[in-house]
């Protein structure tokens, strides 16, 4: 089991160890959640990721960090974990993942990694995912509701067009908005475009702000926090790459 680093402050890396896949889902045309079952459970926090470790016949070894996409199971250890992985197309594991593993297979994974961008689930935030970036986040949210604390967050989503988003069907709720920015479902309320300052109006002062996604969406909703009142120094980012 992961051992606490000092004074307690978030849970820190296991060994190594092999984690057998109970469910595959689809997300998206290019996204899958997996579903592993620890045979050690581990204590994690919202926003903390998991290493995956892939080695070949030959000796070759590939491995890549994925965030937890699920809520940890109180304030003890998780006999499980969901990550949600994107396919990209020279993605050595991703690809792996997707067009390989079934449920059955194992796979060797160590975890958790993080202590920065994570959220307890005990005081006021903002969160903001641009695409893929929503993972983290999406375990913030469903630990607030989880722990009937839904009223602590504010998530705002922005993604390019309604196929490209993420659980489209858990995410509708008082706490969400989804910003699309180049097509919109045919009815939506806002027109597609860009996160503005619009769509932040009620933001708590007292609230951590959360922004998750490439570095141009990072730095673009990060200004836009900013403008919307949040101060720099309570903005915590992660950015994605395609390390796939």
């Amino acid at each position: 089991m992961t051992e606490l680093s000092a004074g307690g402050a978030f849970p820190r890396p296991g060994p190594w160890q092999m984690a057998q896949v109970t469910e595959i889902r689809r997300e998206t045309s290019t996204a899958k959640t997996f579903r592993l079952e620890l045979p050690t459970p581990e204590p994690y926090l919202a926003g903390q990721h998991f290493l995956i470790r892939l080695t070949a016949p030959d000796g070759y070894v590939a491995q890549r960090s994925y965030s937890v996409a699920s809520a940890p199971d109180g304030p003890g250890a998780s006999a499980s974990i969901e990550l949600t992985v994107e396919r990209l197309p020279e993605g050595e594991v991703s690809s792996f993942l997707h067009d390989v593993v079934m449920v059955g297979d194992k796979l060797e994974v160590r975890g958790p990694i993080g202590g920065w961008f994570v959220w307890r689930g005990d005081t006021p935030a903002v969160l903001l995912g641009g695409g893929s970036g929503i993972v983290p986040l999406m375990a913030m949210l469903r630990l607030a509701r989880q722990e009937g604390r839904a009223g602590l967050l504010r998530l705002v989503v922005s993604v390019r067009r309604p196929d490209d988003l993420y659980y489209p069907g858990e995410l509708p709720g008082p706490q969400t908005t989804v910003v699309y920015t180049r097509t919109a479902p045919p009815g939506w309320a806002r027109p597609a475009g860009r996160l503005t300052p619009a769509d932040l109006t009620g933001l708590d002062p007292a609230a951590t702000g959360f922004v998750c996604g490439s570095a141009r969406f990072a730095d673009a909703a990060t200004t836009v926090l900013e403008q919307a009142g949040l101060p720099a120094d309570r903005i915590k980012v992660e950015r994605f790459g395609p390390t796939g």
